[in-house]
């Protein structure tokens, strides 16, 4: 099922801009929404499929049952493929019986497999600027995976079938998880936000239960703080070592440090913070994993491509524009382009254009160059062709 055209934020939490300004890495937050939208991001067929009629491998799969993890041989097999030994695979006839037997199903990094929650994901980093994952429980009725614990991330979950008790311990007034525990009934349509440090447990009713959660794994201002005196600390100056003899009279060391703890300082005082935002965003924006379903069928139909095409922007992709004093920079989310300055309408167009011919570029260039421009940005992931 294809994500809902908005905001990953305004599906899960019901205004992304209430979220952003009220609700992050502050409170309990719950949002009820379509069922279907959510069912239709992992339903219990999905994840029949995986378990049953793929080959999956550890660690993409783990089971849990009575707040112990069970080891994975016993739910694995060893194969060969072309003479060569492939361990950890999925036994599907042994992940069933233990389910069975009590066992709650764990499907981790479903963002790399799964192609909607894919799509979730990488939406819902962009509007965050955190790296986020997927993960998948499946619970069979009356039973509880893990005991009542607190994650070191934020996470967003979401019920896609049956429903699940859960039991949440809210910050109290001072913002520590004190408060009282709040009971709330997980089914389809709801989802909930807890953030980091939130005390919480789940068990399934009579029901089985298939729930998601999106770990957001938020990144503080200790860590960009730490990662800037790093790169200031590699100037050759604090390569001296501490005075000799500073142990029997620590006065020579805290001489020593007046003057590298000034030119520190003064280092992290110049720093041009908007200088840092931007160069931390354009990282951000580059870095992420390349996500390029139906690459091979665009690269096999570019033979073909004319005026008369129509291509759109892969849902996966950013496409954040940096233009410079000589070039334009296009961060794709995986990677980033360098283009002419001239191509910035033809650019913006892509950026504000959901779908659209190759003939569209009309305005900017001639027939030749508007088809290199599309083949590369097809080639580069941005554009994909529409049957």
């Amino acid at each position: 099922m294809p994500l809902p055209d908005r905001s990953a934020l305004d599906l899960l939490s019901g205004d992304a801009q209430t979220f952003h300004h009220k609700v992050w890495a502050s409170r309990v937050h719950v949002h009820h929404t379509d069922p279907t939208e959510l069912v239709g991001l992992l339903s219990l067929q999905d994840v029949d499929r995986l378990l049953t009629s793929s080959a999956l491998r550890t660690p993409a799969l783990r089971l849990a049952q009575d707040g112990s993890v069970i080891p994975p041989s016993r739910f694995t097999r060893h194969a060969t493929m072309s003479g060569t030994a492939v361990t950890g695979l999925v036994d599907g006839r042994k992940v069933l019986d233990l389910f069975d037997g009590g066992a709650t199903v764990v499907l981790q990094g479903l963002h790399r497999y799964h192609p909607p929650l894919t799509r979730l994901v990488r939406r819902l980093e962009l509007e965050l600027g955190h790296p986020c994952q997927a993960n998948a429980y499946l619970t069979p009725p009356g039973a509880q995976g893990f005991a009542r614990h607190s994650d070191s991330h934020d996470v967003f979950v979401f019920q896609t079938h049956g429903h699940k008790q859960w039991e949440v311990v809210e910050p109290d007034s001072s913002g520590f998880p004190d408060g009282p525990a709040r009971e709330v009934l997980l089914e389809p349509g709801l989802s909930m936000y807890l953030p980091t440090g939130t005390p919480h447990a789940a068990r399934s009713q009579e029901v089985t239960s298939l729930h998601v959660t999106l770990g957001i794994n938020r990144v503080s201002l200790r860590e960009l703080l730490r990662s800037l005196a790093t790169r200031a600390l590699a100037d050759e100056r604090y390569d001296v070592p501490l005075p000799s003899g500073w142990v029997d009279d620590p006065s020579l060391l805290a001489a020593a440090l007046g003057e590298p703890l000034a030119a520190l300082a003064d280092s992290l005082a110049a720093l041009d913070t908007t200088a840092v935002a931007d160069a931390r965003a354009d990282a951000f924006l580059s870095d992420r994993s390349p996500v390029l379903d139906g690459g091979l069928v665009d690269r096999v139909a570019l033979s073909a491509l004319s005026d008369d095409t129509r291509v759109e922007r892969r849902p996966t992709a950013a496409c954040v524009l940096r233009p410079g004093p000589e070039r334009l920079t296009v961060h794709l989310g995986d990677r980033s382009l360098r283009m002419p300055l001239r191509l910035t309408p033809v650019m913006e167009h892509v950026r504000d254009t959901p779908a659209f011919a190759v003939a569209d570029l009309e305005p900017w260039l001639d027939a030749s160059s508007r088809l290199v421009v599309v083949r590369r940005l097809v080639r580069e992931g941005l554009l994909r062709i529409v049957p």
